[in-house]
């Protein structure tokens, strides 16, 4: 019965990764719709989305019959209770970067674009994203405090971000709506940094049993 329950639960992780892979796919999908103005791009995007859902859906059931059949112990059924956190955590990342790529349609041919640091808050961004999903698999909860710390890189980005787009209004570099719009999509970058926050601090509570943020550096 174990070696069953084992087996699901090794599953769930691939499970987990494939979703985290289509996150990922996503969001650097959606930063070059800004970048490229590719129609091709933009189709990729939703169709990330939508395979996202559906991946949300096959976890959902996956982990309603391990804790149905399997009647896991504490410490499994805190691994698969935050998976069932995790999984909204990346359905909503789908979901921003389907929001971004919307946008992006509008603003990809703004002149400002080359001049803001968007391109490296969507670097950022994904790198949170595919560390927090690499912390739950291999089970490293220092990875997910690093993740968490992470988030304060991304914030700074969107301050960054937002100052040069006021620079660019006083400067008459672009039109008010595309510098909106590209406010916008930071903060969609910013959301999807949260998400991944969020992932994180789940993966700690899954591995500890605590939910909380990151230690500060003085306690280590």
């Amino acid at each position: 019965m174990r070696s069953r329950f084992d087996e699901q639960l090794a599953r769930l992780n691939t499970e987990l990764i494939t979703m985290g892979a289509l996150c990922e796919d996503a969001i650097s999908a959606a930063a070059k719709c800004l970048m490229e103005n590719d129609e091709g791009l933009f189709e990729a995007v939703y169709e990330a989305d939508r395979q996202i859902d559906i991946k949300e859906r096959d976890i959902e059931n996956l982990c309603m019959r391990l804790i149905l059949q399997q009647q896991p112990v504490a410490t499994d059924l805190r691994v698969i209770s935050s998976a069932l956190k995790i999984i909204s955590d990346m359905e909503r990342i789908g979901d921003q970067a389907s929001d971004i790529a919307e946008i992006a349609r509008f603003a990809a041919n703004s002149r400002i674009i080359g001049k803001i640091h968007i391109a490296d808050m969507a670097r950022a961004a994904i790198k949170m994203v595919t560390d927090s999903v690499d912390s739950f698999v291999k089970k490293d909860v220092y990875i997910a405090y690093e993740v968490i710390r992470h988030d304060d890189v991304v914030d700074a980005l969107f301050l960054k971000i937002k100052s040069e787009l006021i620079s660019g209004v006083r400067e008459g570099a672009d039109n008010a709506e595309a510098l909106i719009d590209l406010l916008m999509i930071a903060k969609y970058f910013e959301r999807i940094g949260d998400h991944a926050e969020n992932i994180a601090q789940w993966v700690i509570y899954s591995i500890t049993g605590e939910h909380k943020d990151a230690p500060s550096s003085g306690t280590e």
